[in-house]
């Protein structure tokens, strides 16, 4: 598949005020500072579709693009990010989880992980919460261009062995880079795939 159009649609505060077309959906999130918003502009091949930022936690809202007139990309704020306040803390984790169990044509999300630094705990319970609602989910590894192959596969094969502690098998996951535009072409075949095999 290849992306011709991406268009931002729109920044919304809550589940319920969100498109409401049925378009298939497919959620990008992550901890703070993992790469999400350059993720999405090389998927689009956009520098400035989604907005990127030296300073983590700036993603506060569901944020929605349409994609070859035909699905949303759907940016969500990051998790584990202590500088916020534990009441917008909370807030966050109601929002964030309030639309992952209850988005009806959310097809997958895409969870992003660091592969420049050992596993840490937030991810592991993120994705284990995610298990535990039953939603569809891949593991999307970022910045592998930051560590030398060795290094980073070292990162990723610690983190699969401790998720394996809590999953029976590793979900599906693939490796990318925004800067190299790894991973590109298989991430976004795998969404191709599957927005053909279910039915509309």
């Amino acid at each position: 598949m290849e992306i011709k159009s991406a268009e931002f649609k729109g920044s919304f505060p809550s589940v319920s005020l969100c498109p409401s077309d049925n378009r298939p959906e497919f959620a990008f999130i992550g901890r703070s500072n993992v790469g999400k918003s350059s993720l999405i502009n090389m998927l689009c091949k956009r520098k400035e579709l989604a907005h990127t930022s030296q300073t983590p936690g700036k993603t506060q809202l569901i944020n929605y693009f349409l994609i070859n007139e035909d699905w949303y990309l759907v940016d969500l704020p990051g998790y584990g990010y202590a500088r916020h306040s534990k009441v917008k803390r909370y807030e966050f984790q109601n929002m964030i989880y309030g639309y992952l169990s209850t988005r009806p044509n959310l097809y997958c999300a895409q969870v992003l992980v660091d592969s420049n630094i050992p596993p840490q705990k937030a991810d592991i319970e993120f994705i284990n919460k995610l298990g535990e609602l039953s939603v569809p989910l891949v593991i999307v590894f970022t910045k592998l261009d930051r560590l030398s192959p060795t290094k980073r596969m070292e990162n990723i094969e610690l983190f699969k062995l401790e998720l394996l502690k809590h999953w029976n098998e590793m979900p599906q996951y693939f490796l990318t880079s925004a800067e190299k535009g790894e991973g590109r072409k298989e991430l976004l075949e795998f969404i191709h795939q599957v927005n053909s095999k279910v039915k509309r």
